[in-house]
């Protein structure tokens, strides 16, 4: 049984029948008072991979709303023996056996209800397990967490996809952490004095200059070193793989620190080791990158962050199929005069609009000033549909709030406001990877967030650091995993 606040709050009652959840929402929650009865209403069948599920279903799809488990256990029918066929009779008699519920209960068929639902009534017998006065809500947590609704909604470790077979829809939100770099190999990379070889995820890596300062440090705190740069790549590099995998990486580099004027470099160049994973752009004209480095294994992060790649910026398509984007990208890029709360204002608007499409997408801040919204899709639609599909969301969302925003091109010409930037949905455009640093004071780091989060007073487009953000993720999780899912198809926009 699950506690359900999606339009209003019901306790979804669920037993097990033929292999599916035979199911019916109780709006006040069952009750162990033999004197009450319960209005129940029989709803559609649902998966038996259901029956655990605790955490979010996204506004928009089927049952919208956060769950927690609230009772489980055992049944058996103690009136027949083809329990299917007595709820197709409309009388159901169950012995529960459950962590709350125990006792003989009766479902009994009313009639029809207001949308063809069919009406029942749920009730206990007087028997040893019968309480007076018991009310479900007198008992608000979880059996299998001990939470409540609103603690699941605001840190859900999973989350419900409808869209989804049954067996891939519960999402984990929070998956455990993959291992990283050893204490081992750690300690063995602070023993290096300037320049070494550092053998780390089965691979020996040449590392230099490993004391020069790259990042100017923030107010009161110490510059970040290449040495703990590549300390964190190699520490995130187990997270952010999955966003990297299979995807040309454009680096972009700061040989002399972040202090001063970086520039792309998006050739492999020929010094790489031969282990290094690589694509080679059967498309190139002459002049143009040929080969491109592709993070297919965790060394190779390493390797590019003591090449000097303080960002790092994957292709929103994979070498598979480059014409065929896997997202579809909202970047939310501030003008000079926006403030952060006009920033915040435009993200929670395009939140309410992926709400109301049931479309699954996932925010991201920057690092820098604004925030970006990743939409996973199943390889498909062409750059020029995605961009059209992010174009005319971004300009609905636009027209709400139109003194905010500008869509010229040129940023001379905005009035120093934000602009709803639709055309980084094209090949070779990429936005900055999740948890890459950015090339600004302090190492910053574009990590992801939950909409959530958006709400809060503490967040800000720079919040987490290579200092902090690894920290986060042990005590969250990857906010971000939802982004994987690549079978999402963009609903029509009118």
């Amino acid at each position: 049984m699950q506690r359900h606040r999606a339009r209003r709050l019901h306790y979804d009652v669920r037993f097990e029948i033929d292999g599916v959840l035979v199911s019916w929402a109780v709006p006040r929650g069952p009750t162990l008072d033999p004197d009450v009865r319960r209005m129940a209403v029989h709803v559609e069948d649902h998966p038996l991979e259901y029956e655990d599920f605790e955490g979010v279903i996204p506004a928009g799809e089927y049952g919208g709303g956060d769950v927690i488990v609230w009772d489980r256990g055992t049944w058996e029918p103690y009136k027949g023996d083809d329990p299917a066929a007595d709820v197709a009779r409309g009388e159901l008699h169950a012995e529960l056996y459950g962590e709350r519920l125990r006792g003989k209960f009766l479902l009994v068929r009313r009639g029809e209800g207001d949308g063809g639902k069919e009406q029942w009534l749920m009730l206990h017998k007087h028997d040893e397990h019968a309480v007076t006065g018991w009310d479900a809500e007198d008992h608000p947590t979880s059996v299998v967490s001990g939470r409540t609704n609103d603690e699941v909604k605001a840190d859900p470790d999973r989350l419900w996809r409808s869209d989804l077979p049954a067996s891939e829809a519960s999402v984990a939100l929070h998956p455990p952490v993959p291992p990283g770099p050893t204490d081992d190999e750690l300690a063995a990379l602070d023993d290096i004095r300037r320049d070494g070889t550092w053998e780390v995820f089965g691979r020996a890596l040449r590392v230099t200059n490993l004391d020069k300062v790259l990042f100017p440090g923030r107010e009161g705190e110490e510059p970040v070193t290449k040495r703990e740069l590549v300390r964190y790549a190699a520490r995130i590099a187990p997270v952010v793989l999955p966003y990297l995998r299979g995807r040309p990486l454009n680096m972009h580099r700061y040989p002399e620190g972040a202090g001063r004027k970086g520039f792309w470099h998006k050739q492999l160049p020929e010094h790489a080791p031969d282990w290094v994973p690589r694509w080679d752009n059967p498309e190139a004209d002459p002049g143009e990158t040929t080969t491109y480095l592709v993070v297919d294994e965790p060394a190779a992060l390493v390797w590019a962050a003591n090449f000097g790649a303080l960002e790092w910026h994957a292709w929103t398509s994979l070498t598979a199929d480059p014409h065929r984007p896997t997202y579809a990208l909202v970047d939310i890029d501030p003008g000079t005069s926006t403030p952060w709360e006009d920033v915040l204002l435009l993200a929670r608007l395009h939140r309410d609009a992926f709400a109301h499409l049931g479309v699954t997408a996932q925010p991201k801040l920057t690092g820098r000033r604004g925030i970006q919204v990743w939409v996973p899709i199943a390889v498909g639609p062409s750059f020029d549909e995605t961009r059209a599909w992010v174009e005319t969301l971004s300009r609905t969302v636009g027209a709400v709030v139109p003194d905010l925003v500008s869509w010229r091109w040129e940023v001379r010409e905005r009035g120093g406001q934000a602009r709803l930037d639709y055309t980084q949905n094209a090949i070779n455009k990429t936005l900055v990877a999740p948890y890459s640093p950015r090339a600004a004071a302090g190492a910053p780091v574009s990590a992801p967030i939950t909409w959530d989060e958006l709400d809060e007073p503490w967040l800000r487009p720079d919040a987490f650091t290579v200092r902090t953000v690894l920290d986060r993720i042990a005590e969250r999780g990857d906010p971000f995993r939802a982004v994987l899912a690549r079978d999402q198809r963009l609903p029509r926009l009118r």
